[in-house]
């Protein structure tokens, strides 16, 4: 009867501290639920910062204003945040026809060289060309899909014309 008693202790002191600390995988899980995603960061950037509200064409080195007004930023989705903004359709318009580059608060500062925006146009003409070639492979298999549906057709109206029934 001692080793069930001590086995029931053991289990109610095991359950008492269970309920005094609290469990250490519900914290490692939220720890990655608090770097917000790429996504996120870059709607509470749009929301909290004029050039970005306005899709101006950011400073060199936005990065380092953006860590000194907010510390706690994770660099990682920061990286990727500014890269899905500066990679956007809006902006790279923007920038091949800006002259002027704007910090966080939509201040005029650095102008934009003729580099940045021939880079600017090299890259909407890409992405224009990739979707027009996209588009084009689409039409091609839809037109093949239906030559092979009229294809199929025309067999069946052949084999029901000469078949022995």
């Amino acid at each position: 009867m001692n080793t069930n008693s001590t086995a029931a202790e053991s289990q109610e002191a095991t359950a008492e501290q269970a309920q005094a600390s609290p469990a250490p995988a519900p914290a490692a899980a939220a720890a990655p639920s608090e770097a917000p995603s790429a996504r996120a960061l870059l709607k509470q950037l749009q929301q909290q910062f004029p050039a970005f509200q306005k899709c101006l064409p950011l400073e060199i080195g936005i990065d380092k204003q953006l860590l000194a007004r907010m510390p706690g930023l994770n660099r990682k989705a920061m990286r990727a945040a500014l890269g899905i903004h500066t990679g956007s359709l809006r902006y790279l318009k923007a920038m091949e026809k800006a002259t002027v580059r704007y910090d966080l608060d939509g201040k005029p500062g650095a102008e934009v060289t003729d580099t940045h925006r021939a880079h600017a146009r090299e890259q909407l003409q890409q992405r224009f060309k990739k979707e027009a070639e996209r588009k084009r492979a689409e039409r091609e298999a839809a037109a093949a899909e239906e030559a092979a549906r009229l294809r199929q057709q025309k067999l069946q109206a052949l084999a029901s014309k000469f078949s022995r029934n």
